[in-house]
């Protein structure tokens, strides 16, 4: 049997949760994940402003996701995180947003694909993002591991 695999489509609420985090800083973050059938991509967490980066760290490492045999293991996400950061260089502070394709390596392989597959859907719908990194493992979610890739190294 033959199975293509079809990237998923973005639902609105997405791209509403995401403006909201963009313009209107309501969020720090937002986490996505594909529905339960794959075929859309979905809102799975949002923070309030004030929330921690070891929040956001968490959320995403402890991911789950349900195979089609029913099985949950690690699971992929996509993430939207605002970093705000001090220039090394005292010339004040920074924002960027950063997209995060968050693929564990222990995650199931149907699952990376179908992520992989999907992840340019959700990033054509979120205009405005400045650095996009992957992520396999938790070490590439360490803050001052992301904070130096977003900065370039300039954060203080």
């Amino acid at each position: 049997m033959n199975r293509s695999l079809n990237p998923a489509t973005v639902a609105p609420e997405c791209i509403t949760a995401y403006n909201d985090l963009k313009l209107s800083k309501k969020y720090k973050y937002v986490i996505y994940k594909l529905s339960d059938d794959n075929k859309e991509i979905v809102v799975d967490t949002t923070s309030d402003n004030g929330a921690e980066y070891d929040d956001f760290r968490e959320a995403l490492i402890n991911a789950k996701t349900k195979s089609k045999s029913g099985a949950v293991g690690k699971g992929p996400r996509y993430a939207v995180y605002d970093f705000e950061y001090q220039l090394s260089s005292g010339e004040g502070t920074r924002n960027k947003i950063t997209f995060i394709a968050w693929s564990p390596d222990d995650a199931g392989i149907m699952a990376k694909m179908v992520y992989a597959s999907s992840k340019e859907a959700l990033k054509r719908s979120l205009p405005g993002i400045a650095t996009e990194l992957q992520a396999n493992d938790a070490d590439d979610i360490e803050y001052d591991t992301v904070i130096k890739a977003v900065s370039k190294g300039t954060a203080a």
